[in-house]
């Protein structure tokens, strides 16, 4: 799932690559991907792209300065292409979903694998965009106290609280495992058990990690289009590298698998030794993690 650093790359893309041009023509292959129906999705033909932002996980397109806004959300496997030249470019049958042509291209929305998770809205007022917005702070912009507040107002497993879009915004699967294994926390750890450095600790990680890779990201992109948008790179300290070394201390990568979500993470750094294997732990994971990508997203 493209997190908070893809969004932001994503976004700059788009601003480089539309920011300021006329829609031309919205053509759409797979009407699921419509989530709303008023405005019809066509009224956003003739209008030009005024904005762009971002609420959580989702891509906000502004057009004609508020008058309408498209909402993107790419869910797992959605992705953005960008074919250039004179807008009307084909869009792929088995993984198209939508199109916005241009003067100078097209804008592709695609989306992989038998389930179509990915949405569009189309809505009439900033009001109803703020409809899409699930509550959750944004970790690059609070204070360390505000920070350490969302973060204890439940007590809940630490992979849990950040991934959960009601308490912080755009972090998933992936950099989650980076931010604990940077601050060394074990991904089950309850939030009330932190002291205060854990804390301070795990906001440090939060913004430099979700900073480190957003530049990261940019750098790679330049002035092109994102077009190696995944949840496992290369650069990746414990994220997709079950039995791979950690590149702290060299002890294998762990994981732990609940459901249709994996968490890796690195047992000498993170949890004193301990595999995370054990009848307590499913009962944990039952009771606060989610079974379902909707739930993790939701």
């Amino acid at each position: 799932m493209p997190e908070l650093p893809d969004i932001v790359v994503y976004l700059e893309a788009l601003d480089r690559h539309v920011g300021g041009e006329v829609v031309r023509g919205f053509r759409v292959l797979s009407p699921a991907v419509l989530r709303t129906y008023d405005p019809p999705y066509d009224a956003i033909v003739g209008s030009e792209i005024t904005g762009l932002n971002r609420i959580g996980k989702r891509i906000v397109i502004e057009l004609d300065n508020g008058d309408l806004f498209v909402v993107i959300h790419l869910m797992v496997a959605g992705r953005l292409q960008w074919k250039e030249g004179k807008g009307g470019a084909n869009i792929p049958r088995k993984v198209g979903l939508a199109g916005w042509d241009f003067d100078g291209g097209t804008l592709i929305l695609t989306e992989q694998g038998t389930k179509k998770r990915a949405g569009i809205w189309i809505f009439g007022s900033e009001d109803e965009v703020r409809g899409e917005d699930r509550g959750g702070v944004e970790p690059l912009e609070v204070t360390g106290e505000e920070f350490a507040a969302a973060l204890t107002a439940q007590n809940r497993t630490l992979k849990r609280v950040l991934t959960d879009a009601h308490i912080f915004s755009g972090i998933g699967n992936a950099f989650s495992d980076e931010i604990l294994w940077e601050a060394q926390l074990s991904p089950v750890a309850r939030t009330r058990q932190l002291d205060d450095g854990d804390v301070a600790r795990l906001h440090q990680a939060t913004v430099s990690s979700l900073n480190q890779w957003t530049d990261r990201l940019r750098e790679q992109v330049g002035e092109g289009w994102p077009t190696k948008v995944t949840a496992f790179r290369d650069e990746m300290a414990v994220h997709g590298k079950y039995k791979e070394d950690c590149p702290r201390c060299g002890s294998p990568v762990q994981r732990i698998v609940y459901s249709s979500n994996e968490t890796n993470y690195c047992a000498t750094c993170q949890t004193g030794g301990k595999l995370l294997a054990d009848r307590s732990l499913s009962r944990l994971l039952k009771d606060d993690w989610p079974k379902t990508v909707e739930e993790l997203e939701e």
